[in-house]
């Protein structure tokens, strides 16, 4: 009878349901990252890699996990686990051309190490924020409840990116909405050199399931066994009960942060402590005790092992260093999207602006049935502005979520929809809360596609604007920052008609779109508009007035005050409508100011560093010949927006628009 408990330094092995062969396998699948890593090493010190994140003394989690999950299940690891990558037997040249920033790896030479993911091998890299991986997995996994699949979805972390909001908000929501997610925190005892008792104050931090009311299991980080026999049983479970489980594993990491960083901040006496535990030596040693690992079958392993290193390294060397144009580089900013216009229908009503946004998104849900609409109080309250209202009713609770008070994790949790086939609609409440959930915007949606080819199927809505006394955080016109980042798109109606249309547009795009709203416009404006489903281009700017004196450029409430004083007094001008900010009709604008040879530039924002700005550059390198005067600018006074009316009728530029316009026409 065989022994099922044995003890190998202070690890004990619990061998129960493993055969001597699932054992061996085990070993070789950990013994390969130990001899990558020390391959690699040497490679850095001789200058043919640029950085090495090391998970040496880690390599037991990686590989246990992984091989406990199923392949078809996504895994989203953190830099130091190559074990995930190896596990999905991802080909090593093709890595190794990654870490050399060649075209064989995965992101054509944009990205670096592990900030990589493919679809192929379900796999979800990091950023370098590293809290944002835990809302991703959130999205995917609910994804796979809307689905009726039973999978599990596993994130890492670090113990020193559980201090990170990001951990909060995505364990927060997981917990309410029952998602089956694992969340994997490797606790290494560091932050880079910030040891855990300056990062939290608990013990362990599997304690902290008990505030989100979710389960928590401390394990073993370096038993690979114990990782691999309770993930196993674990993700079985959740399988069947879908629920997030927070696992805590017990680790260290032998060398620094990353190389260059070194470990001299660690007592010497703790790296001996581990280095006594550590996962691949200890679990030889167990193999050896028991007659299941020979001297010559572990010979073997190694050379089949580093045989495979020198092959492929020799592949991604002889690759040839990555080239690529600015055309190339510019294509790949966005998803190309085949754009087929629906033509509106002769029907229409008249509606306002908010009735147009309700109207079209209703319709989009009923057209797209693969599409969420997520947001704070959306569902059974309808929306802050009641664009949802009756949605829940109609479409469900499944489709039509309400969400906790967390815009960043939503916006991940949006970002992790996409990667598992669904479109998301994210409600901000007002474009102003938009900061707390700032980082996915920018580093997640905005870049993802050119980084590894993962588009971001994410239309935000974006509450706006001022003129309604609502104060400095609810009353923002926030498109410039966004307007600046390659990757996103950026839609500003002014009318029904284009708010309902550009919506449409939104949503069928692949893409990221930022769709703003003005609030002052909801219910000021009203507009004959088509009953049915139809979607308007972007990229074309509407001409809402004609005429010979002067181009005025706009959008939002600008349209609308602009339109207002050449009304009244009676003013020869081309009024043009942008509608779209990213991308930028620029031949619309060209067209007119190379007509009229005077442009002015309206914008609702302050004046410094907004998009007219660009525009103005833009007019100035491309029409300068056809200027008969200076190109004015007109926006806001530079401070935030105050409160009270007649402050904020200070603030705003409507006041002004008509003595600015007579300028430039008497210049």
């Amino acid at each position: 009878m065989r022994t099922t408990n044995t003890s190998v330094g202070s690890i004990i092995y619990n061998r129960e349901n493993y055969t001597n062969k699932q054992l061996q396998e085990l070993y070789k699948l950990i013994l390969k990252p130990r001899l990558i890593e020390e391959k690699m090493l040497i490679l850095l010190r001789q200058g043919k890699i640029s950085k090495w994140f090391s998970g040496i003394g880690q390599e037991a989690i990686s590989v246990g996990v992984t091989n406990a999950i199923n392949f078809d299940e996504y895994i989203l690891p953190l830099h130091r686990n190559l074990g995930v990558f190896t596990s999905r037997n991802i080909p090593l040249h093709r890595l190794f051309s990654q870490w050399q920033g060649k075209k064989s790896g995965f992101t054509k030479g944009r990205d670096r190490s592990f900030h990589f993911g493919t679809q192929e091998y379900k796999i979800v890299g990091m950023i370098s924020h590293l809290g944002p991986q835990m809302g991703v997995a959130n999205g995917i996994a609910l994804a796979d409840l809307l689905k009726k699949s039973p999978k599990v979805t596993t994130v890492f972390s670090g113990d020193g990116g559980t201090s990170e909001g990001d951990f909060h908000e995505a364990l927060n929501v997981a917990a309410v909405w029952n998602l089956p997610v694992l969340f994997c925190i490797e606790n290494n005892g560091y932050g880079l050199s910030t040891p855990s008792s300056q990062q939290f104050k608990c013990e362990n931090i599997a304690d902290k399931g008990i505030g989100y009311g979710i389960e928590s299991h401390i394990i073993n980080g370096n038993n690979i066994l114990e990782v691999h026999t309770k993930v196993s049983e674990i993700a079985k479970s959740v399988r069947e009960n879908p629920r997030p489980v927070l696992i805590e594993f017990k680790t260290f990491r032998m060398r620094g942060h990353e190389e260059a960083s070194g470990n001299k901040y660690v007592p010497t006496e703790l790296l001996e402590k581990w280095a006594f535990n550590d996962p691949v030596t200890n679990f030889q040693a167990f193999l050896r005790k028991e007659n299941i690992l020979s001297e010559e079958m572990e010979l073997l392993m190694k050379q089949e092992i580093v045989h495979e290193i020198h092959e492929h390294l020799k592949i991604a060397f002889a690759e040839e260093e990555i080239s690529s144009t600015i055309n190339n580089e510019l294509e790949d900013v966005y998803k190309h999207v085949n754009y087929i216009e629906t033509k509106p229908s002769i029907k229409t009503s008249n509606i306002r602006l908010v009735d147009a946004i309700s109207q079209g998104l209703k319709q989009c849900m009923e057209k797209h049935t693969n599409l969420i609409i997520m947001g704070q109080d959306i569902a059974d309250y309808g929306g802050v502005f009641k664009i949802t209202e009756g949605f829940l009713d109609k479409f469900g609770a499944e489709k039509i979520r309400n969400t906790p008070i967390c815009e960043s994790s939503i916006i991940e949790t949006a970002f992790g929809l996409s990667i598992n086939g669904f479109k998301s609609v994210v409600e901000l409440q007002f474009s102003d809360f938009v900061t707390s959930g700032f980082n996915p915007v920018i580093n997640l949606l905005a870049k993802s596609y050119y980084r590894w080819n993962q588009n971001s199927d994410i239309v935000l809505r974006m509450p706006c604007g001022a003129d309604i006394g609502a104060g400095p955080f609810h009353s923002q016109t926030n498109e410039a920052w966004f307007t600046k980042t390659p990757g996103l798109k950026v839609v500003y109606p002014a009318f029904p008609y284009d708010a309902k249309g550009l919506l449409a547009t939104a949503i069928e795009d692949t893409n990221p779109v930022l769709f703003f709203e003005h609030k002052a416009l909801y219910r000021s404006i009203y507009q004959e508009v088509p009953d049915d489903y139809y979607t308007i281009p972007f990229g074309k700017a509407a001409l809402v007035e004609t005429g010979f004196d002067i181009t005025i450029i706009s959008y939002g409430a600008g349209v609308h005050w602009a339109l207002k004083e050449v009304k009244e007094h009676q003013i020869s001008a081309d009024i043009i409508d942008l509608r779209t900010l990213q991308p930028l009709d620029t031949e619309s604008i060209y067209t007119s100011v190379k007509k009229t040879g005077k442009v002015l530039i309206l914008q609702e924002d302050t004046l410094f560093g907004g998009i007219a700005s660009d525009i103005s550059a833009l007019i100035n390198e491309n029409c300068f010949n056809y200027l008969d005067a200076p190109i004015k600018r007109v926006g806001s006074i530079e401070t935030p927006i105050p409160f009270a009316k007649n402050l904020e009728n200070m603030y705003l530029p409507k006041s002004k628009l008509y003595s600015e316009i007579l300028n430039v026409l008497n210049y």
